[in-house]
């Protein structure tokens, strides 16, 4: 298994994907196969976040200044999807709306993924190099150990992102 911290968040990346493709292939008429799907988007997605905005995030806000602005609309993007995925964990797969915001959490998270794929990591690779990417990921497989795997109240998780970033 690589260190690698961009190679460790694309193989997180290539998961959630899968999962969101089965999410779109499960038909209308399988609520409850949606309902467990989405509790595995959940759980991808929060240990995801919490090791890049714990991990990543800091260290190249720290390491390479001219990203900052891309780390803050980053810990913005995690923020939007930690709410939708907070709501989705509190809804019955049955709800009227369960669908659509399901929807909506797909569609924001592929635009961060693309983002992060094809802008952002050929910028963080290039000014950070591979011996501190390779310590950057080692410290996001610790720190996978411990995440949530569940979403936390959105508010206590923006107030924690606002310390880190001030």
């Amino acid at each position: 298994m690589s260190t690698d911290a961009i190679v460790i968040l694309k193989d997180d990346h290539k998961r959630i994907k899968k999962l969101f493709r089965e999410f779109e292939a499960a038909g209308e008429d399988a609520t409850a196969r949606k309902g467990e799907i989405v509790e595995r988007i959940i759980a991808e997605l929060t240990v995801h976040t919490y090791i890049e905005n714990e991990g990543m995030y800091p260290q190249v806000r720290k390491l390479v200044p001219d990203l900052e602005d891309d780390v803050l609309e980053s810990y913005e993007e995690h923020h939007v999807a930690d709410i939708l995925c907070f709501e989705l964990a509190s809804m019955d797969a049955g709800d009227e709306r369960f669908d659509a915001k399901t929807t909506v959490l797909i569609e924001n998270v592929e635009h961060h993924m693309e983002e992060e794929e094809q802008e952002w990591f050929p910028k963080v690779r290039e000014g950070l190099g591979r011996k501190v990417l390779q310590e950057i990921g080692a410290e996001m497989i610790e720190k996978r150990k411990s995440a949530p795997r569940r979403p936390s109240q959105p508010g206590a998780l923006k107030k924690a992102i606002d310390a880190m970033i001030d």
